[in-house]
């Protein structure tokens, strides 16, 4: 075990399996993060099966995947580790539906995210275990790096621990989902979940699609070509990011030419000003008092209406449509894309 700052740091060599290996474990879910922790726990040596809604479509590309596939009722049963990797708008649907009345002294009731716990959508006994395994990517990037022999940085973190083990559990699960090669962050699950939600409006979700179709409708506002906007906006924004990703701000720098430079020092603190930096406060607040999983909660009971309206508009975005016929250009891009069309 090392440290980063103030934070404890486990690798594969720090790690022993067995806790994992000697446990029964389900896995709630078969989408982005379902799929990955199923397939790598089973190929790492877990005694792991899938669990579904019964009548489920999906237990068919389960089966495909030599996985056995199981109703949630008999999941909660059968398992010493139940992995909740379904969608947070039904976590507290199945948990009273499905887990509560099924659930055993001892178990360990695992998370991709905190944020059912941390804002009380679900509340376990307490002689029940609580845990995160939190791959900081997506679940098809979990998935493909393993297959490599590598994997993404994790975050554990334990809630309730009756049975005094329960990061020993956690930390062995992230193990055989490949997070040792990367690296396993210790955390609690009051971080985890508010960074996290912090991280996805403010910068690397909402932030950053904000600021793509800004640029995009500047230039086509101004008579530039859709494509060259496209192109300026979204398309080179992966190399940019690629060079981040491996090296920092200050290697993107280094790569990029003089002018670039001088451009992104001088003017982009005139786009990210006080100002948005004083809103972004805002929206952490709203995570830290719990408004916005209040918002969202109540949003998810009235069936998502204003989610639906907006994502579909998105969706006839004039950069979308422009972007889909120049993918289509660029074999290799479908080649290596992540998520495939009857994914989504």
């Amino acid at each position: 075990m090392s440290k980063v700052l103030d934070m404890k740091v486990y690798y594969d060599k720090d790690i022993d399996t067995s806790p994992i290996l000697t446990k029964k474990v389900v896995i709630l879910g078969y989408g982005s993060q379902g799929h990955a922790h199923a397939l790598n726990l089973k190929e790492s040596g877990v005694n792991v099966k899938v669990a579904l809604r019964e009548g489920s479509k999906t237990c068919e590309r389960v089966q495909k995947a030599g996985l056995e596939c199981i109703s949630f009722e008999e999941a909660v049963q059968w398992a010493d580790v139940v992995m909740n990797l379904l969608p947070d708008t039904v976590h507290k649907e199945v948990y009273d539906k499905y887990i509560a009345p099924n659930i055993k002294s001892g178990m360990y009731l695992g998370f991709a995210h905190g944020f059912s716990i941390h804002y009380n959508e679900i509340i376990p006994p307490a002689d029940v275990n609580t845990f995160i395994v939190a791959p900081k990517g997506p679940g098809h990037l979990v998935r493909s790096e393993y297959k490599t022999g590598r994997g993404v940085p994790s975050l554990v973190a334990v809630g309730q621990n009756p049975s005094g083990d329960t990061l020993e559990v956690s930390l062995a699960y992230a193990k055989c989902n490949g997070a040792g090669t990367a690296g396993i962050i210790e955390t609690t699950f009051k971080n985890e979940t508010e960074t996290d939600l912090f991280g996805e409006q403010a910068v690397l979700c909402g932030g950053t699609s904000a600021l793509i179709k800004a640029g995009f409708e500047t230039l086509v506002e101004a008579g530039y070509p859709p494509e060259m906007a496209y192109f300026e906006c979204l398309h080179e924004l992966k190399l940019i990011v690629d060079l981040i990703y491996y090296g920092g701000i200050s290697d993107m720098r280094y790569s990029i030419s003089d002018t670039a430079k001088y451009g992104d020092v001088t003017r982009g603190p005139r786009l990210v000003t006080s100002e948005t930096k004083a809103e972004m406060k805002k929206i952490l607040e709203e995570i830290q008092n719990g408004k916005f999983a209040k918002e969202w909660i109540e949003e998810n009971r009235k069936g998502q209406p204003n989610l639906k309206m907006m994502l579909e508009e998105d969706r006839d975005h004039e950069i979308e449509v422009v972007g889909r016929k120049l993918r289509g250009m660029m074999s290799w891009i479908k080649d290596a894309q992540l998520i495939s069309s009857d994914e989504r």
